[in-house]
Formats: C-alpha cells, structure tokens, sequence
C-alpha cells in the first residue's frame, strides 16, 4: 500500500508528528526539525503517563543520543522549575492545546522521574541496545555472557592473525581444496588484490552468510554461481577447449577455401592464411596448445571483442571473394561464444577460489572471536536479530522484553540498514496483536512505532544503509497497524527552518529532472521545500570551474601529500575561496539575516573526499591569518605532535638513528634551534648522540638536552609505554608540544595516550611493539568541528551531516565516483530469480550477468552521489557557493557543478555575473524584514595564555580524611525489646515503620488506612493478622496526632541526606540521613524516630548515642542554617510520644 506523505506545513506537522495516540512515518526535509520532533514525542509521551523506561528511541550516532538526551533532560529541568504561566506557554506549543491540571502536574515531576528511572530514558544507538539485550539474554543468543565489543582496529588485528594463520595452514596442504584455491588467487593478485578481495568479503559477510543458509551450503552457492554463467556443474576449461578444437566444431571446407583467398591477398592476409592453415591441418591436441594464444588473435582483439571485417581481411581479397568473408565472420562468431565460454569458466573457478579462501577466513574469524568471547559491531546486529527471530528461544526473550518496551522511535531512519531493521521489526512483532494492541484503561493505542528520516540524505551505503529499506518498512508497518485497527499516519515535514528561500529554490530547481532526482526518494515524487524564512536574505552563487592550464605530470617520487605545482587548479580555487574569506573579514562583510559582520565560524568549506585540496584549502587560509579548524578526520601517525612522540619512542630504542635524533633534537621536547643542530652535527666523528655526550653536562645549550635524553633511555627500560609517555608528557613535554602547536595539539595526543592504554590491555606492553603496532595501524581520528568557535570548518559533506551554517563553499572536482572504487564482487540475480555471487576478478573477464550486476551497482553509487550532493546543499543557512575545478578533460555530465549550473538555468530570477574565470551564475533575495537575532559567535581565542607559577607545581600530598562518622547507623545501640518474636527479624518493624512513615503525608488523610493495609499485607513482610493491625494502629496515630501533624505537613522533607565536617579543633566528617526536617523562616526542625525501643520518660534517659547522633545533626545544620534556631526532636512511635532534647543535654556531645 502507499505511503506517501501528505505535506504539513511548519508547526502543524511537528504537532502531527509528535501525537502519541498513533504510529506515525515521518520523511522530513533536511533542516525541518527532526530532532525537535522526537523530543518533542518523547516528551508528550511522558506527559500521558508512559513510563520513561519503556520508551525507546533509536539513534545513528553516540553524539545523536548524547545530544537528545541532553536536550530533553534540558527541557524537562525547565519545566520543573517554571513559572505557571511560562509553563502553560511551553505545554500549549507542545500539545497545540491548554493544558489539563493533571499534565502540569505532571510535567513538573518529568524531571525527577527521568532521573529515577531504572535505566533512564533509553536513548540510545542500535548498536549500544543490541549490546544490552545480548548482555540480558546471553545463553539464549549462544554468546559468552561476558563477552566484549571490540572496535575496527581490534577487529582488524584479529582479522590480520586469522589471514596469517590461513596462509600457514595452506602451506602445509592441510587442505588440498584450500591450497588449490590458495594457489589459484595468488596467480590472480598480488598481496594488495587479495587483501581488498579479503576486505569486500568481511565487508559483505553477513549478506554472504544469508546467501549460504539459503543455498545450504558454500558449495551450493558455488554451483549456483555456475549455473548463472551457463556452465555445466563439472564443466572446466578443458572441456570447453576439447570442445572447441574438436574437428567436427567447425567448418573446414569453408575454412580451407578461406585460406586459399587470403593467401592471394596482402602480406596481412597471407599471415592469416598461413595461421589458418597451421589449424585446419594440426591435430586436436595441437589446436589446444595454439587455440588462446594464437588461433583466437585472428578473430578476436586484444580485449576478446571481435575484429571489425577489416581485420580480418582486407577489402579487395573480400571483394573478390565474398564467401570468405562470410565464412570467416561465422568462424568468428563461434571463437567469440567459445571466449565467452571460457571466461565464464573463468569467472566460476575464481568465484569458488575466492569464496573458498574468504569463507575459511572468516569461520576462523568468527571462531577466533567466539574462543575469545569476543563481539564486533557487526556481529551485535547479526546476534540480536537472531536471537529475536530464533523460534526456539524468541518466546522467552519477547516475553521479558514484553514488559519493558511500549513505544519505538527511530532517527535517521533512511541510514537504518536492513540488518538493523530486522531489529526493529522483531522488537515491534508484538506491539499489533492482541491484548497488546489498545491500552486496557484508556482505550487507546498503548504500543506505538515512530520513524524520522528523509531518503534524500542516505549516504551511508558503505555501512550498510539502503535507502529504499525506509519506504518498504513504512508500508510493512502500514499494513500491521492498519490491520490492528489503529491510528497510522504518514507525515511529510516539507518547512525547512534552516535555509534561506534562496538556497531552497536552488535546490528545488536542480533536482527537478528525472535525471537529477533518480535515486533521492522511495516514491519519486517531486523536490518540494518550504522555508520559515521567508524575507531574510540568501544567496546561491556558482563560480566557473578552474581548469587546468597544463597537463600536471606528478613526479613518481612524490608523495601523495607532496606539494602539488603553484598552477594546478586545485591551489588557485583555495587561494581564490581563501581571498575571498579574508577580503570578508577584513572590511566587515554583513551577514544581513543577523545584522552583523561575517566572522570566520560562520563558513564552512566541504569537499566529497578528502585529499590534496582540503590540504591546500587548510593551509590558504592560514597564510592570510584565517583563524581555520583544520580536517574533520585526521590519521593520527601524520600529526606532528603524535610525529614527534613516536620519534622520542624510537630515540629510546634506537639513539644512534642520527636521523630521528635531530628530529628529537629540534622538536618540542628538546627544542633545539636550526643553528644550534647544525653546530652540534657539523663536522662530527661519530653518531649524533655521542657528539652529543662528548659535549658534556656542562654546555649551558647541550647540557640540558643530554639530561633530558638520559632519562629518556633510563626510563625506557622498565616502563611501559603509557608510563613512558606520561612521564614525559606530565613532566613538560605536553606544555612545550601546546606552546609550539596550539591548543589543536592537545586532542591528538590524548587519543595517543589513549591508544596506550588500549594496546597494554590486549598486548604485551613493550615499547616497539607498541610503535609498530600504532604506525601500522593508520588510526583515524575523528574530530569534532561544531565545537571549533569561531574558525573556518574544512570538512567531507559525509563529517558535515547534521550541521549547519550560515555560508557554505561546496567544491566538486568535476568527476562522477570513480569506477575503480566499486566492488569487485558481483551480487547478482539471474532470471529465474536466484541469487548469487561472482568474482570476474579483472574487468576483460566481464560477461552479461556480471555487467549489469557492475551496471546495477554503479548507478547506485551515482545516486548516492547526488544524494551527497543534496546533503552539502542543504548544509547552508544563508549562502551557498557552487565551485570546483577539473583537469584538461571536461568534466563528466553529471557533476555536482554541472547539476547546479544546469538547476540554476532553470530557475526563475537567476542572473549572470563576471568573474576573473568566466561567467558566474547567481539566485538570491533581499533582506526584507528586520534582522534576526543569531547565536553570539565567541572569538576564537590566539595563542597560549601562561599558566600562573602554582599550576606548574606538584600538588601537595592530601591529608589522609577521617572515617566518617554515621549518625544514623549506631554500633552501640540500647536493648530493644521487639513484639516480633523471631530475634533474627528484629529491625524489620522499625522499617516498616520508616517506610510508612516516609510516604503515607503525601497522601490524602481518607485514603491512609487502605494503602497501610495493601502494604503490611504483602508478603514481603510476612506479618500476621495481628501484627499488621498492630503497627498499621501505631502509625495512624503517629499521622493523626494533633500535635505532630506540623512535622507531617507541607514543607517538611523525609529521609533527608546529610554529609559534612562538623569538627570544632580537627576534622569530624558525619554522613548520615534524617528521618524528617521541617525548616520555617525562623526555626529548623529535625525529626528522628525511634522504633522498637520503650522511650524513657524524661530526656534525661535517652542513650547517649542518641544524644551524639542529635548532637551531631544539630551541628552540621547550624552551618548551613546559622540564622536559624535548630530544634531536635525523637519522635517514640511506642505511645506516641514527641520530646524535644534541649541544648543543655547535648551540648556535653556536641563533636
């Protein structure tokens, strides 16, 4: 059935969207508030009574979840704290309605009750709620109930360990199938092939595991395979070969008389002729030797296409003798057919190769981990939705989580992969059928599913993510609550609160063809935004592509991040986006929707892949003085601060490396200038650390440095490289990196440190292990540049998703996604609709079903890709800046730039412009209402502020803190004489007591005595008829005593905390917790009951430890309280009977 959205306009969707009383699949524009809108669900949730741990929200990201979290924690802090009327306010824009008495009551308690919740409000990512519910379900999901999650770098370590092993064990021909296969792949690829074969195969392992359940077996799929190309089961390249050079496989006659014309023709086709000859007249067994060779040259190209007539033979010797012409085109085609034959032998016998070595790597993969007890992320969605499909155990499991999950929410539901969404399904299974389905009480839906995403923004297909997978779980959902009878709603939020109506009317325009929108949406129905800011001034400007001027020959010594020549396109776009920043700052250019200058937090740059130009972006506009946030990733090894901690780490290994001694030697840690190193290496006789030595401890330049580097070797020798590198760090090292660095320094070196730690934890903890295994493992360093104040962001459009800013530049090399970045494997589906896999292993071994599965996925990547696009579009609030540049080649026809160039042609308005390049292209509004009032961008603050003297000092050594004392829990308490009679149960009465007498004020004087007999007649308590009577009587009296009812009224507190030093000379810390306290404007009261215990009749019989617990209270309010007079009461529940102990009898026990 269709779910196609009805669009809603600005609030009025967000208020659909968010009803709780029905399911509701939201697919929301970028920039429309999506996150407001499960807040603002969750919230209304709440508000209707649902308890917060069963509710659970699904997240993409931890940083997702952090900030929902923090947002709604934010808003329900508010709420308690709230005056009336803003309250009303704030719960009538949320519910488009006034409030009820009960749902302001209500919202006051969220708070406290969020906070009190067993887990919390489950806000979380799928990976994180997969890792709990195998953590509850252990035995029932078949994993080690301790098990741990390991990241990519551990998973790639263990993945390294099994390849070894493999290759180990198919040396020693454990397996004759594994060494043959092991064989045929190493006649295929070298060492980079087969591990970017091994990668594609971990990659799609779950797919590939599927794939065997259905087929039953790996050598089920692996028949399957050939059965797609058209092969026999058994069939084999000398099959088909014997086939082919058999006499009666093709006609000699014609052949023969072929021969005899060519042989009167060119010197060409006398070759031909003479090849010919060699065939028709060789044995079978002599025209499999010549058949690939020598004998499919002459019909077939160097790539296996068939030659043209011409190449066959020369137009005058056809003329003559048009039958040799024909003969030859149909020999021609059968060479063709037995060429294809073969590579479909080709394809078959790789496809088993690799199948076969893959498969054996990742079962002992798999059984590497489970040895271990060890879980990746994959392997965490893969086991939860096992574990919820498993008809075996699945009754239990959904039992238990019956009763703890009512409503699913889902962010960035378009990024949900279908693994993931198997989840989710499972989890919901139940929430349609049956009992399940309607609140008992109030009739109304009780179990909802809600999803937010929006199709045009899935750009994770490398995780996973399917875009369509929205819109199929849309209707999938669609039919279960329709079928249950409830309330469904497909809601389309179309109002973007982000963007100008500029930069929407851009977008609008450029993915208005077919061409253009392919792939952006499940239904394919228009691009359509809205804009909630209409009036405020935007801008879209497309600058020309940079070409290049001269054909850029890379020396093949460089490296990668060489610099690149001072005329390549990509340097002249930085430095012209660069000027352009600078010549903003510099003479205060308005951002005119905010009524204030452009500062440099404002821009962000992006890019699809990081590269050369980031580079070169992140350096122009540091040359100009452009306060720049740098990358948003980074590989840790290349940060110099990390550079020169792995030289330290290698000086102390190795001190004679000349080479990484000067590095030492000049960088941070020992800060040599330029002079002073040549001076010191100038004309040495031996290494650079024994000149250095030779110089002696005196030299007021060369001293201090060998006394550094001395204790750098003699504590290398017993430290671990935590320990190595902290030391260094504590004792200066750190303050020197981020004086000569920056405070940018700092994050790199904590993830070293970091690293540390996660090596000596799985590693023993040497020093060059350590090196080797961190330099080897190129760690990617995710940074956070929403955090980067006030400094241009240089970020991939994939770092930029979920942020925002006012001025956009986003750059396109003009270049669709290369083709020799697709997979090699072929995911295929054949026309009976099974499917397979196959591996062609090299693009000249391509056939017909290989090539349209290559087809198929190709032009998923260039939808993504224009879905990439879409996503750096919408990331502008005011301005957005289409650049780019190219090669001498043109750039491809459907480019990003050429895209928006060709969006803006169509859009009403547009005008031309000159630039230095050629012509620009430019959609804007004017300002026509009063500015807004924006965020207030801070400065980003320029070098390093000293630190005053007393940070640099140790701190000193604390005192050791006295035992706390514990008022409330006497060691030295009177005799109690108990009316229960079993001894072991003696305090049970007094916290009954406690418990009765710390809930029952809060409720109404008429519905007491019920609830005192509902909870003394749990049996819990296991008290008698008798006994039940007896304590609920002494409570009601204690309730109901005039004179006590002022400690039981409004502003008193119960079972109050109390922690403080109350000590007069020395240190006394108490710890301890009041039964009840009553402060007024004058007076402070506490209250302490006393059960179990006949009271004595004057205060003058209270226990004395008694007296020092009072004592003690007393004296630690009369510091918070100094303006109040502190009064202590015990309250005897054995009457009752109220006393008050006076000063004069504590006094003497005053701590």
């Amino acid at each position: 059935m269709s779910t196609a959205p009805k669009a809603a306009t600005g609030t009025s969707a967000q208020v659909l969207a968010a009803d709780p009383g029905q399911s509701v699949w939201v697919s929301a524009n970028a920039g429309t508030g999506k996150t407001r809108v499960l807040i603002d669900r969750i919230t209304r949730l709440l508000l209707a009574g649902t308890r917060p741990e069963r509710i659970l929200c699904l997240t993409f990201t931890k940083a997702a979840a952090a900030e929902m979290a923090n947002r709604l924690n934010d808003r329900l802090g508010n709420w308690a704290a709230a005056e009336a009327g803003l309250l009303d306010d704030k719960l009538r824009a949320l519910l488009d309605r006034p409030a009820t008495d009960d749902e302001r009551t209500r919202a006051r308690r969220l708070f406290a009750e969020t906070m009190d919740a067993p887990d919390g409000l489950k806000i979380r990512t799928i990976h994180a709620f997969c890792e709990s519910l195998l953590g509850r379900f252990p035995l029932e999901a078949n994993v080690v109930p301790n098990f741990q999650v390991i990241d990519e770098r551990h998973a790639a370590e263990l993945r390294v360990e099994t390849r070894d092993a493999l290759l180990r064990r198919s040396l020693r021909r454990d397996s004759a199938v594994l060494a043959r296969a092991m064989v045929h792949l190493a006649g295929l690829v070298d060492e980079n092939g087969f591990a970017d074969a091994m990668a594609e195969m971990d990659a799609a392992r779950g797919r590939l595991g599927a794939l065997i359940a259905r087929h039953g077996s790996l050598d089920a799929v692996i028949a399957a395979g050939r059965r797609a190309v058209g092969l026999r089961p058994e069939e084999t390249e000398r099959d088909v070969i014997a086939a082919a050079v058999c006499d009666d496989a093709f006609n000699a006659t014609a052949l023969t008389a072929a021969c005899g014309t060519l042989a009167e023709g060119s010197p060409k086709d006398q070759e031909r002729a003479s090849l010919l000859t060699t065939w028709l007249t060789a044995d079978p067994s002599a025209r499999a030797t010549m058949l690939i060779d020598q004998y499919l040259p002459v019909f077939l190209t160097q790539k296996r296409a068939p030659r043209a007539a011409k190449g066959l033979i020369t137009k005058k010797q056809a003329d003559a003798d048009p039958s040799t012409l024909d003969a030859l085109l149909v020999e021609q085609a059968r060479i063709y057919g037995v060429s294809e034959t073969l590579k479909t032998v080709a394809i078959a016998d790789n496809t088993a190769a690799v199948l076969t070595i893959g498969h054996a790597l990742l079962e002992s993969y798999e059984r590497l981990k489970s040895i271990r007890g060890l879980l990746d992320y994959d392997d965490l969605i893969t086991k939860a939705a096992a574990l919820l499909s498993n008809k075996g155990g699945v009754s239990w499991v959904h039992y238990k989580l019956d009763g703890g999950i009512d409503h699913i929410l889902v962010d960035e539901a378009q990024d949900t992969s279908p693994a993931q969404w198997q989840v989710i399904a499972q989890l919901a299974g139940d929430f349609f059928a049956g009992s399940s389905r309607m609140d008992p009480v109030a009739g109304a839906p009780s179990r909802t599913v809600f999803a937010v995403g929006d199709e045009k923004q899935s750009i994770y297909s490398f995780q996973g993510a399917d875009p369509a997978r929205f819109g199929i779980m849309g209707e999938q959902f669609a039919e279960l609550v329709t079928a249950a009878k409830q309330n469904w709603r497909p809601v389309e939020m179309a109002q973007s609160w982000r963007s100008t109506p500029a930069i929407l009317n851009a977008v609008d325009h450029v993915f208005k063809t077919p061409d253009a929108a392919d792939g952006l949406t499940w239904t394919d129905h228009a691009i359509h935004h809205l804009t909630a800011r209409q009036g405020q001034a935007g801008r879209v400007e497309l600058w020309p592509m940079l070409r290049a001027t001269e054909a850029h020959e890379p020396d093949p010594w460089d490296a990668p991040l060489d610099q690149i020549s001072g005329d390549d396109p990509r340097i002249r776009l930085a430095d012209t986006i660069a000027d352009t920043v600078w010549d903003w700052m510099d003479r205060g250019e308005a951002l005119e929707s905010q009524g204030r200058p452009v500062v440099a937090g404002d821009i962000m740059i992006l890019v699809r892949t990081r590269g050369a130009f980031a580079d070169e972006m992140v350096r122009a506009l540091k040359d100009r003085g452009v306060p720049v946030a740098g990358s948003d990733r980074m590989i840790l090894t290349e940060h110099l601060a990390v550079m020169d901690l792995i030289a330290l780490g290698r000086f102390a290994l190795l001190p004679d490396d000349d080479l990484n001694t000067a590095t030492v030697l000049k960088g941070p840690f020992i800060g040599l200038s330029e002079d002073q190193l040549f001076d010191l290496a100038h004309e040495r006789t031996g290494t650079l650390w024994r000149e250095l030595t030779r110089w002696g401890d005196t030299d007021l330049v060369y001293g201090p440095a060998l006394e550094k580097l001395r204790r750098v070797l003699a504590i290398a020798d017993y430290m671990p490289p935590f320990e190595f590198f902290n030391a260094e760090l504590s004792g200066g090292g750190r303050r020197a990196m981020l004086a000569r660095m920056g405070p940018e320094a700092a994050d790199p070196v904590d993830e070293f440190m970091a690293l540390a730690l996660d090596f000596e934890r799985d590693h023993v903890p040497s020093l060059e292990g350590f090196l080797h295994w961190i330099e080897t493992g190129q760690t990617e360093v995710k940074r956070d540049l929403e955090q980067a104040g006030s400094a241009v962001r240089v970020m991939t459009v994939h770092g930029a998703k979920g942020l925002q800013a006012p001025i956009v530049f986003l750059t396109d090399n003009g270049r669709l996604p290369a083709r020799q970045l697709q997979d090699r494997l072929r995911w295929a589906t054949t026309d009976e609709g099974e499917d397979v896999i196959l591996w062609p292993a090299f693009q000249d071994n391509e056939v017909a079903i290989t090539e349209a599965a290559a087809e198929k996925h190709r032009l998923e990547i260039e939808r993504e890709y224009r879905r990439l696009l879409y996503v750096g579009m919408t990331r502008a609030e005011d301005r957005l800046y289409m650049t780019g540049w190219c090669g001498k080649r043109d750039p491809d026809e459907m480019c990003w730039h050429a895209l928006v160039e060709a969006g803006l042609r169509r859009a009403p308005g547009m005008t031309e412009f000159d630039m230095p390049d050629g012509r620009g292209l430019r959609l804007d509004n004017p300002q026509t209402v009063p500015p807004s009032e924006g965020e207030t961008v801070l400065p980003l603050s320029v070098g390093v502020t000293d630190l005053p003297t007393w940070a640099h000092r140790h701190a000193p050594e604390e005192p050791t803190p006295p035992r706390p004392l514990r008022p409330s829990r006497t060691e030295d308490e009177p005799t109690v004489a108990s009316p229960l009679s079993d001894d072991s149960d003696r305090f049970k009465r007094g916290r009954i007591l406690h418990a009765l007498l710390q809930t029952l004020p809060d409720l109404p004087s008429d519905a007491r005595p019920t609830a005192i007999a509902a909870y003394l007649a749990e049996s819990a308590h296991d008290l008698s008829a008798a006994q039940q009577s007896e304590i609920g009587g002494e409570v009601l009296a204690i309730l109901n005593h005039p004179d006590f009812a002022h400690l039981f009224g409004p502003g008193s507190r119960a079972e109050v905390p109390i922690v403080g030093d109350v000590g007069t000379f020395e240190p006394c810390v108490i710890s301890g917790q009041m039964d009840r306290l009553l402060v007024t404007d004058t007076t402070v009261t506490i209250v302490d009951f006393k059960t179990n215990r006949p009271p004595p009749k004057e205060e003058t019989g209270v226990a004395e430890v008694y007296l020092r617990q009072m004592a003690a209270y007393r004296a630690a309010l009369r510091q918070i309280y100094p303006d109040h007079e502190i009064l202590t009461v015990l309250l005897w529940t054995d009457g009752p009977q109220l006393m008050r102990l006076s000063d004069a009898i504590l006094d003497p026990h005053a701590p």
